[in-house]
């Protein structure tokens, strides 16, 4: 069924490389990487011990400093990006438009600091020094509760937690809630901040994340031979989606339109994509249907590209069983190259990158690809950024438990 148009008027992005939209995006362009020697804890212990930290941000900056105590990290990170994507979009929400308008925003895994400091807490204080705010703290969905309450948005709220698909399911389910009329804008996206001993202790065990501790700016290498797991990173990318005559009849910009959204399941493991990548496929597939696009018309692919060896392979076979010949011609890069994996933030962020490459008609490149692996044999636009106009770019984000999402935004014309 096809309903409104949704186009997207507002961003905010906090990621290992800068807070905020622009210091984020510039240094994707130049190709800067994030990731450094872990500082929230004593690493030294841990097999992995970098990760994508996000520096310089201050809480109180975007909330009320009593507010702060009670919210853990990946709240304060939703709710300073959503602050920022309100505020580029100049949306103001008050009790004329207050129920048209809501806040899908999710988190992989929530409030993982506040679980561990408070168990230690009790451990050596005793049940009567838990907090009472520690279960606010850390159940997922206070991100979206946060926000619509700082914005008084009182329209659909939900908070997805679909592993590494997350904030990509936020937006398109959002995108969803004003394609069929049940509102009128929505701020979407993803949250993360799981930097902590039993996050990396946790994905350690799985042998999921790089070691390359001695070079961690060389550490995350999407479809390159000497891949050796991904790099964990935290932070938030928020978008704020409005139905198109919303947007222009209060005269606001518009970076791009989201012209389609696919959601599939794999059914098949745990953590390993299915045989072929071909839930990923399906998903990419159904993006596109729901568009009413050919793959020919994406000129770029904002990949999973996790670095790990089966994800990024089964990505690529996914990519050229959906895209044919024009696989070989789609411009793909992995900005978790830069940004490490941010989990439930991954498809924020990479949603309003794609925005921001509409925009400026510049994709950024996936870093460190300097042997490509032979299973992966597209166009990753190895290590500098490239100048092109996009027509349309496809983002890609696929979850433990053989969840996927993908967004397709496409240049706005009216």
């Amino acid at each position: 069924m096809k309903g409104r148009r949704v186009v997207v008027t507002g961003l905010g992005l906090i990621s290992p490389l800068g807070v905020g939209v622009e210091k984020s995006w510039s240094g994707l362009l130049q190709g800067r990487s994030g990731i450094r020697g872990i500082t929230h804890f004593d690493a030294s212990l841990f097999a992995t011990r970098i990760a994508g930290e996000v520096d310089g941000f201050k809480p109180e900056d975007y909330i009320e400093p009593k507010e702060v105590k009670k919210m853990d990290r990946f709240i304060h990170f939703g709710v300073a990006a959503s602050t920022m994507a309100v505020a580029d979009a100049g949306l103001k929400i008050d009790e004329n438009n207050a129920a048209r308008v809501g806040v899908y925003v999710g988190a992989g895994m929530g409030g993982l600091p506040a679980i561990e400091h408070y168990h230690k807490v009790m451990l050596e204080k005793g049940p009567r020094r838990i907090t009472p705010f520690f279960i606010p703290m850390l159940i997922i969905n206070l991100a979206a509760g946060q926000i619509s309450i700082k914005f008084g948005a009182k329209g659909p709220n939900s908070a997805p937690a679909t592993a590494c698909a997350t904030g990509s399911h936020a937006i398109g389910d959002a995108f969803k809630v004003i394609q069929r009329g049940d509102a009128d804008a929505m701020i979407a996206g993803g949250t993360e901040s799981v930097i902590t001993p039993m996050g990396i202790g946790g994905f350690n065990a799985m042998k999921a994340l790089s070691t390359r501790n001695d070079q961690p700016e060389r550490a995350s290498r999407p479809f390159d031979r000497d891949r050796d797991g991904f790099v964990m990173g935290e932070g938030a990318g928020i978008m704020i989606i409005e139905e198109l005559e919303h947007a222009l009849a209060r005269g606001a910009k518009i970076y791009a339109e989201i012209a389609g959204y696919g959601l599939t399941g794999d059914a098949y493991h745990i953590t390993s994509p299915a045989p072929g990548g071909e839930g990923a496929a399906r998903c990419m597939s159904m993006a596109l249907k729901d568009a009413g696009m050919d793959p020919t018309e994406v000129d770029y692919i904002n990949a999973h590209g996790t670095s790990t060896k089966y994800g990024d392979e089964l990505e690529s076979a996914a990519i050229k069983s959906v895209f044919k010949e024009h696989a070989y011609k789609v411009a793909v890069s992995s900005t978790k190259s830069m940004t490490g994996h941010l989990l439930g933030a991954a498809g924020g962020v990479e949603a309003v990158i794609c925005a921001l490459s509409i925009r400026d008609g510049m994709i950024p490149p996936t870093i460190n690809l300097d042997n490509p692996d032979p299973e992966c044999d597209l166009d990753y636009v190895a290590n500098k950024a490239r100048k092109t106009d996009i027509r349309a770019a496809l983002s890609n984000s696929f979850g433990f438990g053989g969840t996927n999402a993908c967004l397709l935004f496409k240049k706005f014309s009216n």
